[in-house]
């Protein structure tokens, strides 16, 4: 678990992330940002999320949710 809060630090292009964090707040979020974010829980994951499931969370700790 804690692998996967490192792979979404990185992706959202900061040292550390935690589960009440906004991710509107994130200065690199925006459309690229969840397409990688799909990519990646397709990729070392085995999720399949749609863009409208990333745009629905609202914190980090909601994305981890979906990846349970």
């Amino acid at each position: 678990m804690e692998n996967m809060y490192e792979e979404l630090a990185e992706l959202l292009e900061v040292d550390e992330v935690k589960d009440n964090e906004i991710l509107s707040e994130f200065e690199c979020w925006d459309s690229l940002t969840v397409l990688s974010i799909i990519a990646w829980a397709s990729e070392n994951y085995g999720k399949t999320l749609l863009a409208k499931d990333v745009n629905g969370v609202k914190t980090v700790g909601g994305l981890v949710a979906l990846l349970k």
